[in-house]
């Protein structure tokens, strides 16, 4: 059976969001254009009602024992007013028509004076089809989650006697959301979504390291085989090892080879947010006010697409009621866009481009990531390595700091190793990343063939919100980037 034999249609969607959010509280289509009339009785540009349902929980086991579990259930909705570039925002975890009515009344206040506007007549939104509207939560039993862990740890343990310790995690989120907006709008989603984790410390002369893997998407548990957590668990062995071997990281300025899939990252902080549209609205970002400017390298081709299958970062709808898209951002180096919400779409007279997001009815949406990536070169990556006669690869990477407006940015490097006379060499441990994220794109000198997105572990912060996110690139070369290291 495939996934489009299983996906709901879109009036089931609706129907599963009315029997969750609205129906148990006697709320109906007529009730939502009721409250959309009491807040246009003055002049607004827009509002919109977010009802959500969420199930969450978290799972740790440590060395052998669970040493934590969790589960919570949530739910409420999100009353907005949007006038000119004020927003006016309350929210209630009671859902029925009085909360509803205090809620419309708290967000009147910025309305411009002017005579009552009608309101639009109800019709659904079509979003995207893009994975299964299954419960993760419910899909295995308790047993048989503290189960997967251990057989996680056992992999990893049975890999090398120098682990000593291994803490794995795994959690699932099981979310519906309903969406009605002042233009008639009504969208609704189902939106599945799980992760494991897995952090392994070694041991040797008295030397510690960690190695860290996992992955997850908006699938069920299903997905983690045994084939998958065994992957996991040789990943985090491996970096655990290699840098029990690390030598102390040289500074300087030097070549620098990124690998392709999770150091996507890099390109998420240091260029992503410059390029969402309210940083750029009011002209805060390194990128404001160059759209048709060369701001990279000939070749690089970066694109945010919330419309991949089954990723962590998709979304059929964004949290507005839009369709989620691919949005080119820079084509072949030059600036073609920016990730836009409505409010900003509006105030920019840019189109909405579907990266309205939020992380819950308690939150405003704003212009977000989804699923951010460099597109293919044309180079193999051991070309790459051949072409560097001295420099740094970057397998792997850790933390990292931006600041969105300078594009300035700082990334640890997780698994990195010396590349001498176009060979990788020792490993080493400490390296720093340093640059600038808009100066960066231009010292793009090479492009691999080998893109692959992160395996499904990236959650993205702004402005207090955290919301799941998906990076990826090719391998990189990047020439005359700052290093800095231990050594």
């Amino acid at each position: 059976m495939t996934l489009a034999d299983r996906l709901l249609s879109p009036d089931d969607l609706f129907a599963t969001a009315d029997r969750c959010l609205l129906a148990p509280y006697e709320i109906d289509t007529e009730g939502l254009q009721q409250i959309f009339g009491r807040m246009f009785a003055h002049r607004l540009d827009h509002a919109d009602l977010y009802f959500q349902y969420s199930r969450t929980e978290g799972w740790a086991l440590e060395e052998g024992i669970v040493k934590s579990g969790s589960f919570s259930i949530d739910q409420g909705v999100g009353v907005r007013a949007v006038s000119g570039d004020k927003t006016a925002f309350a929210y209630s975890d009671d859902i029925s028509m009085p909360a509803l009515v205090s809620a419309a009344q708290a967000t009147r206040a910025i309305a411009r004076q002017g005579t009552a506007q009608s309101v639009q007549a109800v019709r659904k939104g079509r979003g995207r089809e893009l994975y299964l509207p299954q419960d993760p939560i419910a899909s295995l039993r308790d047993k048989d989650k503290v189960a997967l862990l251990e057989k996680l740890e056992g992999y990893a343990r049975a890999l090398d006697r120098r682990i000593i310790q291994v803490m794995a995690s795994m959690g699932g989120e099981f979310e519906i959301v309903l969406v009605a907006r002042s233009d008639g709008i009504l969208a609704a989603d189902v939106r599945p979504l799980v992760r494991v984790s897995l952090q392994v410390i070694a041991e040797e002369g008295g030397r510690l390291e960690q190695g860290v893997a996992g992955g997850g998407g908006r699938f069920g548990y299903d997905y983690f085989t045994d084939e998958i957590l065994r992957d996991y668990a040789a990943k985090a062995v491996h970096q655990a090892l290699v840098n029990l071997e690390a030598k102390p990281a040289p500074a300087g300025t030097m070549t620098v080879v990124l690998g392709s899939g999770w150091p996507g990252i890099l390109l998420h902080e240091a260029i992503g947010h410059g390029l969402e549209g309210d940083f750029n609205r009011k002209g805060s970002s390194a990128f404001s006010g160059r759209i048709g400017e060369r701001v990279a390298a000939p070749g690089v081709t970066v694109v945010d697409d919330g419309t991949l299958v089954r990723r962590r970062g998709s979304l059929n709808v964004d949290d507005e009621g839009n369709p989620t898209q691919c949005t080119v951002l820079i084509e072949d180096g030059v600036l073609k866009g920016y990730l836009q919400d409505s409010l900003n779409a509006r105030l920019m007279h840019a189109s909405v481009t579907g990266n309205g997001r939020r992380e819950s009815f308690a939150h405003i949406p704003m212009p977000r990531m989804t699923n951010t990536y460099m597109l293919n070169g044309d180079r193999n990556p051991e070309e790459i390595i051949a072409s560097v006669k001295h420099g740094l690869y970057a397998a792997n990477f850790g933390g990292g700091q931006v600041d969105i407006t300078s594009g300035k940015f700082v990334f640890s490097a997780a698994e990195a190793y010396m590349i001498e006379n176009g060979k990788i060499a020792h490993p080493v441990k400490g390296a720093t990343l340093i640059g600038n994220g808009p100066d960066v794109l231009t010292r793009v000198s090479m492009i691999g063939n080998d893109m692959t997105l992160d395996p499904g572990v990236g959650t993205c912060g702004k402005d207090g919100q955290s919301v799941p996110v998906g990076v990826g690139q090719p391998t990189l070369r990047i020439d005359g980037l700052t290093v800095g290291g231990t050594a």
